[in-house]
């Protein structure tokens, strides 16, 4: 793929794993874009653990549709599904 015909990424490695499992390029470089893509070691904290507010900016960045209206459960299952 021409990288002139995508949008442009941070981390173009976790983009083209993203669009290999079958993601859009808008939602793949969206999320390859994230200050954190592609970062590994455990550092953040489960979702459990994780406060409404956040899951809630977390699913904000990730444009997942009807974050709105999610309690802190729904955030969590809709972050976990990715969409």
């Amino acid at each position: 793929m021409d990288k002139d015909s995508r949008p442009s990424v941070m981390n173009e490695k976790q983009y083209e794993a993203l669009k290999n499992e079958g993601m859009s390029k808008e939602k793949a470089a969206r999320i390859a874009n994230t200050p954190d893509a592609g970062k590994k070691g455990g550092a953040s904290k489960p979702y459990e653990e994780r406060s409404k507010k956040e899951l809630y900016k977390q699913a904000q960045d990730l444009d997942i549709d009807g974050r709105s209206k999610m309690d802190k459960e729904e955030l969590i299952n809709a972050l976990r599904e990715g969409h």
